[in-house]
């Protein structure tokens, strides 16, 4: 990133950040003067009270979604009534509204049976297994979703896309801070979930500052618990990361704790600029709109190895190195 790039994106970043906490604090007025019903789970997001982790992620990773151009929601907005997900219960985990809009764009020729033929089938789990699932996900959101009719007596074989790599306008970027899930007796509120098409394709968990005996092993141990309880959710999960402050680690549902790594460089080309901290290094190197679908296309590998299932993000060297070389791969 140039000098004249880093100064455009700090400014933005800048306004963003102020805008968010301008939305925090008229939503935390609004919210106890009209003493809007929530769940008990609402009351407290991963340990702290939703008014202050909404203070605590504000001014870092909504701010980043919001400067590489996601629309970024707050529950509490959508509680108000002032957003609409197309989310018809806590139980939901795919916003089937967006899921249809955007397979309607990205595939303007096909039927609407199709389009309602591959939401079924992304939407439909086969089994219990979360990494069985997950590997099918995967397929389906890198190869598309096949499906046949008849068209002059023959049987069209063809595909629904379930992302758009050649027109990133027509992919729908959602970022939704905290995010209500029930399943079964289970509540839990993800920090941040990141929708794509209306399909959550990351979950990040963040570790208060106020508590000075955290570790990113305690985000983990969240996120464990989150997919032993509420998995449904990591049926579609392409990233998992934990954030601590401004630090920041990546990683897939088969990583250990120790394999979350940091996010070392944005586009593969220049060391981040001074100053940059890992959460900014890692939300725009990672989810920038074409790099995210190039990882999750390119980089993301699953490994069977009898009856296990491993899912690794290739990581090449510049990206998790303290001090990467000068790379032909572009960002």
């Amino acid at each position: 990133m140039n000098p004249a790039q880093l100064k455009k994106t700090t400014a933005k970043a800048s306004r963003v950040t102020k805008k968010l906490r301008r939305r925090f604090d008229f939503i935390q007025s609004a919210m106890s003067g009209l003493g809007v019903p929530l769940l008990k789970s609402q009351l407290r997001v991963g340990g702290a009270s939703i008014s202050d982790t909404l203070q605590a992620i504000a001014p870092s990773v909504l701010t980043w979604f919001e400067v590489i151009g996601y629309t970024v929601l707050l529950e509490p907005d959508i509680i108000l009534g002032k957003h609409q997900i197309g989310r018809s219960s806590y139980s939901d985990v795919v916003l089937y509204q967006r899921l249809h809009s955007a397979l309607q764009k990205i595939n303007p020729t096909k039927p609407d049976e199709a389009i309602a033929a591959a939401i079924h089938q992304v939407t439909c789990t086969h089994g219990s297994d979360l990494l069985e699932n997950n590997h099918r996900f995967h397929k389906l959101l890198t190869n598309g979703v096949e499906f046949e009719y008849l068209y002059n007596e023959e049987i069209v074989h063809d595909k629904v896309c379930l992302i758009d790599t050649s027109n990133l306008l027509n992919n729908d970027w959602l970022a939704i801070h905290p995010l209500t899930i029930v399943e079964g007796s289970y509540t839990h509120c993800p920090d941040v979930v990141v929708f794509i098409n209306g399909l959550p394709l990351a979950v990040i968990a963040s570790i208060q500052l106020s508590d000075e005996q955290a570790t990113f092993k305690e985000g983990y141990q969240r996120i464990q618990t989150y997919c032993q309880q509420i998995p449904k959710l990591f049926d579609y999960n392409t990233f998992l990361v934990v954030t601590y402050g401004n630090r920041a680690r990546i990683g897939t549902l088969t990583s250990d704790w120790q394999e979350f790594l940091p996010w070392r460089t944005i586009d593969g080309e220049d060391f981040p600029a001074k100053g940059a901290t890992e959460l900014e290094v890692l939300i725009q190197g990672i989810f920038d709109k074409r790099r995210l679908l190039e990882q999750v296309l390119h980089l993301i590998v699953f490994e069977e190895n009898g009856s296990s299932i491993s899912k690794k993000l290739l990581r090449r060297p510049f990206c998790t190195t303290q001090y990467p070389k000068k790379s032909l791969y572009q960002g």
